[in-house]
């Protein structure tokens, strides 16, 4: 990996994830009527009319115990789950993958809020009757929310981490090391079977999305499997034999996210 550009501007990137694992936002009011909608992915497309109808009737019903800025978070079956944020006079609604953790989407509905009361101030919108149409409104709430969860990456300091990565790698007690960003993007692998290896450990690196877990695990092939989430941007996965003690295992893992916060520390 090479970067033929060394300003500051190429040694930036800006990473979205490849999927949203939100897809829906809605907002209400008091009296559990809707006032706005936005689709956010084609995956749960609720239209206008089932809005005001029978979904809001029955969300209305759990609402009502919402008091000051309390969660409520009712899974919906099928890995999908409704999560609800009393934000001054509204309620505002995500539907979301059941794996996103509360706090990330409680601070994106933080922005969110900021964005729709400056827009609600200056139409002059009266929240008790309007529903509102703007595809204006739908973009400015998509890319709030896009930016939300993007992040930026300094390439030069990632091609110092794959350099460490491809040296640590030639250890003979290590069978495979992988990056990956915070949303589970591939970054860096030593493997060759990496695509049927992410799907079996999908799982976890959900798990680490939500909790920051350091976690360990052995595969079908019966592999020893440990991972770190490291500075809120990368997860690093190390691959060792099943025969392998925990605590050499540990010790590598230690060492590389060591190192791995040394570069991204550095000036």
């Amino acid at each position: 990996m090479s970067l033929p550009d060394h300003s500051i501007l190429f040694s930036k990137i800006k990473r979205c994830p490849d999927k949203l694992t939100i897809h829906n936002l809605f907002v209400f009011n008091k009296a559990g009527i809707c006032i706005y909608g936005v689709n956010l992915t084609n995956l749960y497309r609720i239209e206008q009319e089932q809005l005001i109808s029978s979904y809001f009737t029955a969300l209305n019903s759990f609402t009502k115990e919402l008091i000051g800025d309390k969660i409520k978070t009712v899974e919906m079956g099928g890995g999908i789950k409704l999560v609800v944020f009393e934000k001054g006079n509204l309620y505002y609604c995500i539907l979301s993958d059941s794996i996103e953790n509360l706090i990330l989407l409680e601070d994106i509905i933080s922005k969110v809020q900021s964005k729709f009361i400056k827009y609600i101030r200056r139409n002059n919108i009266k929240i008790d009757l309007e529903y509102i149409y703007d595809e204006d409104l739908d973009e400015l709430i998509e890319e709030t929310i896009k930016n939300f969860l993007s992040k930026e990456f300094d390439l030069r300091k990632e091609e110092k981490i794959i350099t460490l990565l491809n040296e640590q790698s030639l250890s003979d007690d290590i069978n495979g090391i992988i990056l990956l960003t915070d949303r589970g993007k591939l970054i860096y692998s030593s493997i060759r079977n990496i695509h049927e290896f992410l799907k079996e450990v999908d799982f976890r690196v959900k798990i680490c999305n939500n909790t920051i877990l350091k976690l360990f695990y052995t595969s079908k092939n019966k592999e020893l499997i440990f991972s770190e989430f490291v500075e809120d941007l990368y997860i690093v996965i190390l691959i060792f034999d099943s025969k392998t003690r925990f605590g050499i295992a540990e010790l590598y893992l230690h060492k590389v996210v060591k190192n791995i916060k040394n570069i991204l520390c550095s000036k």
